[in-house]
């Protein structure tokens, strides 16, 4: 399969609150709005994106119908510092501390109104330990 595109698609209650919590904190615009759904893009890079559905829509198949569950989303970025301080100001939950993670990753995380577990990290050389792991293509420079 040669995908064109990739991106997660967050089904919730709130269509129009969640699409506007990542654009408030996260620097996402809307590319389509409906009331059923949010087509979201970076500001900054095209090539991110994140859509918004209501769990409800007939589009979506009766079993699976409902609200998203158990979704980590990891936005990798430049300064995790700025990204945690702006993230702290604000009051959104710290629901893990910023910290520096031998795997490599300086990294918190915290959460949107649905309970989507959202992991802001910056990559950073990992242990000798850790680095073996790694293909050497995938190494932070």
């Amino acid at each position: 399969m040669k995908s064109t595109s990739y991106y997660p698609v967050i089904m919730t209650g709130d269509v129009g609150g969640t699409a506007g919590f990542y654009c408030a904190h996260f620097g996402f615009k809307a590319l389509f709005e409906s009331n059923w759904y949010v087509h979201l893009q970076s500001a900054e890079k095209e090539h991110v994106a994140l859509a918004i559905l209501d769990g409800s829509h007939e589009t979506i198949p009766a079993l699976a119908r409902g609200k998203v569950s158990g979704l980590l989303l990891n936005f990798e970025v430049a300064d995790v510092d700025a990204i945690y301080a702006a993230c702290r100001n604000a009051g959104l939950p710290i629901l893990r501390e910023i910290l520096d993670e031998d795997f490599g990753q300086r990294h918190f995380i915290t959460a949107d109104p649905n309970g989507v577990l959202i992991d802001i990290i910056t990559p950073i050389p990992p242990t000798a330990e850790f680095a073996s792991m790694y293909d050497a293509s995938a190494l932070p420079g």
